[in-house]
């Protein structure tokens, strides 16, 4: 007998032991469990590492005179020693603190890392960035800014932030992601979100204004 996937849920899942096994920048748990299994019956007892991530937010940020986007690059150490650059183009985006909203995250972290403050923000979508290894869900939103005073370094020093933002041109950077020059999930769902729903999002914009 097979169980019907849509029937599954946590009641069909079973904790043996739960432990803190690192707690430094990342922190990570040790769960020994089982699960029932899509063929009846139940798995044998395993072990999975878990990430523990609080929840992110990434903006896109969008100039909809100048047809630009604004994107910033840092260090990232999970390209280390990889072949792109451990500087890559992405979105701004940060941890969403307790009980903070996430429209008001997307705004802070846009004005620390790129200076700008966007407005007439709009939700992209909502994704776990990789669920097999960590509980980190992202929101994504798209706002409105003038990036016509653009650029510079920014960023947190008790964070160790170092952030460069970087102006491009709307088609540039749909040329860059179709290239394979702009690699990060963030920046890849939220600019193909904006090239298959630029014309709606203008016409809401115009709508605000």
């Amino acid at each position: 007998m097979s169980n019907n996937s849509d029937d599954l849920d946590d009641k069909d899942v079973q904790i043996v032991s739960r432990s803190l096994a690192h707690d430094g920048f990342l922190r990570v748990e040790n769960i020994e469990l089982r699960h029932r299994l899509f063929s009846g019956g139940w798995s044998e007892v395993f072990l999975r590492e878990l990430q523990l991530r609080a929840p992110a937010v990434g903006v896109l940020l969008f100039d909809p005179v100048r047809e630009e986007v604004v994107l910033v690059r840092q260090f990232r150490i999970g390209l280390f020693d990889e072949d792109s650059s451990s500087w890559p183009l992405e979105i701004v985006a940060g941890m969403v603190g307790q009980s903070e909203q996430l429209e008001d995250v997307a705004r802070r972290e846009s004005s620390e890392e790129s200076n700008c403050l966007p407005t007439d923000l709009v939700r992209i979508c909502e994704y776990y960035n990789s669920p097999g290894a960590t509980n980190e869900k992202i929101t994504l939103f798209c706002g409105r800014v003038d990036s016509s005073n653009a650029g510079g370094v920014y960023g947190l020093d008790e964070e160790h932030e170092d952030i460069k933002v970087e102006i491009l041109g709307y088609r540039t950077a749909i040329e860059m992601l179709e290239a394979g020059e702009i690699n990060n999930a963030m920046t890849l769902v939220s600019l193909q979100w904006l090239q298959l729903n630029r014309e709606e999002l203008l016409k809401l914009w115009e709508k605000r204004r």
